[in-house]
């Protein structure tokens, strides 16, 4: 999510554009009402109109009803393009009315122009008085606890942990039911998580800087284990470090050092870099031994990535695999291809030989096109499976899609492109790590033709 609160920033320049439209929709339907109605009083039983009683009797003549929506158009209208005197009419309009039912949203529009206005101050109270008009409005609660934590001070610190702690709470509330038709459950469920490891991150830092280190560190230690990220082990490294524990600052910057960014966990790795040093010369007396503590940090920390949750974990040979495919589309289950001569292809999004690969590969795919006995299956292997979708639709990529999942580790690929054949008994008959494009569909076609023919 970047952080929580500047997703919904950048977001914030919607609302003045929604809600100007809302306007000229309703006000549009209010001047054809009152074009339609107008008519002209009926004549007295003299021939002249009859006009207004009171009038007549000298009696003031009553106001005409004020129409809300219509003094809410002038007011913007009045404005211009002058986001200073559109902010002046708003607050002048809510004098007027102030309870209008349309407060939130003039509210959002408020907070939207005093942040272009850089009046922080004012679009932190605007948000706040936003929040009161529609207590459901968490993208509002995440830009005031934005604002609150830049003013910095204990009390406005509080707040902002309240409204980051409510909009956490809706999140992990929310059911499956609720996911966008366009999404899979498993995209649901992982931007769910994203979500949940974000507000985390973001109210332990609140608490951090509240000196509620206590709170702060099982905030930051739930959302690294929802998913390793760096901010929080930034984080859990500088309280350590306040707090004298040498070593655990050590191991905690360290992890904030190796470990890959995360969207909504971004951190200065030079900033990190200079703490973890300061730490270890604090420690050791030199930077001597710091450099192999770093590589050994990494390989610990790739291995445990590798171990942990890894599907098909207990599979040992290629047919116990059970092989995830992209959105919605059933698990590939390698069971099923038991017989058939298997083309295997691994590849990644960030892989440049695998792009050159790819239409040497379609070009084998063809000359088997319809046999039933041949199987080709493209294996993804990158980390961040957010890339997979975008990267296949941009470069059209077809055929059968699925991910790794261990079953390049059981077959030792260490590098991409990987290509390999398995013949009908589940044995390798092929292997190009990496590819030649003057042999490479010569030897891939030979190779298939051969396993065909091995029984």
């Amino acid at each position: 999510m970047g952080e929580v609160s500047c997703l919904y920033l950048k977001s914030r320049n919607l609302f003045t554009a929604i809600f100007v439209a809302a306007i000229l929709i309703s006000t549009t339907a209010f001047a054809r009402e009152q074009q339609t109605s107008t008519v002209k009083p009926p004549p007295s039983s003299t021939g002249r109109p009859q006009g207004n009683p009171a009038a007549a009797n000298g009696q003031k003549k009553p106001d005409p009803p004020v129409d809300p929506e219509a003094e809410l158009k002038a007011a913007v209208e009045a404005a211009g393009n002058d986001r200073a005197a559109f902010v002046r009419s708003l607050e002048g309009y809510l004098k007027r009315f102030p309870e209008s039912n349309r407060k939130a949203e003039i509210y959002r529009a408020l907070v939207d122009a005093e942040l272009q206005l850089r009046e922080p101050a004012k679009a932190v109270v605007d948000a706040e008085n936003a929040i009161a008009a529609d207590p459901q409005d968490t993208s509002t609660m995440m830009v005031a606890a934005n604002l609150l934590e830049e003013q910095g001070d204990d009390a406005s610190l509080a707040r902002a942990v309240d409204y980051v702690t409510r909009v956490l709470d809706r999140i992990q509330k929310t059911s499956i039911e609720d996911k966008p038709a366009r999404d899979s459950e498993a995209e649901f469920h992982a931007q769910q998580e994203s979500a949940e490891m974000t507000l985390l991150l973001m109210r332990g830092r609140l608490q951090s800087e509240r000196h509620a280190y206590e709170a702060a560190v099982a905030d930051l230690r739930a959302s690294y284990k929802l998913k390793p990220n760096p901010g929080a082990a930034l984080k859990l490294g500088e309280i350590a470090e306040l707090q004298k524990k040498t070593d655990d600052a050590i191991e905690q910057y360290l992890v904030a050092f190796v470990i890959p960014s995360r969207e909504g966990s971004p951190v200065d790795r030079s900033e990190v870099r200079k703490k973890l040093g300061n730490m270890w010369q604090l420690a050791h007396g030199g930077q001597a031994g710091l450099g192999e503590r770093i590589l050994e940090t990494f390989d610990r920390l790739n291995q445990q990535a590798k171990t942990e949750d890894v599907p098909n974990k207990d599979a040992k040979e290629p047919y116990a695999f059970v092989l995830g495919r992209l959105g919605d589309a059933a698990p590939l289950k390698m069971s099923d291809e038991r017989g058939k001569v298997v083309v295997l292809d691994f590849w990644a999004t960030w892989c440049g030989p695998c792009r050159e690969a790819e239409p040497l590969l379609d070009q084998v795919g063809q000359l088997f096109k319809g046999s039933k006995d041949i199987v080709f299956l493209a294996l993804n292997s990158d980390d961040d499976r957010t890339r997979v979708a975008p990267y296949v639709v941009k470069e059209k990529i077809s055929g059968t899609l699925v991910y790794a999942d261990g079953l390049d580790t059981l077959l030792n690929v260490h590098s991409l492109p990987t290509v390999l054949v398995l013949d009908r008994d589940g044995k390798i008959a092929y292997r190009s790590d990496g590819v030649d494009s003057n042999t490479f569909v010569a030897s891939l076609t030979m190779a298939i033709l051969n396993a065909v023919k091995s029984r």
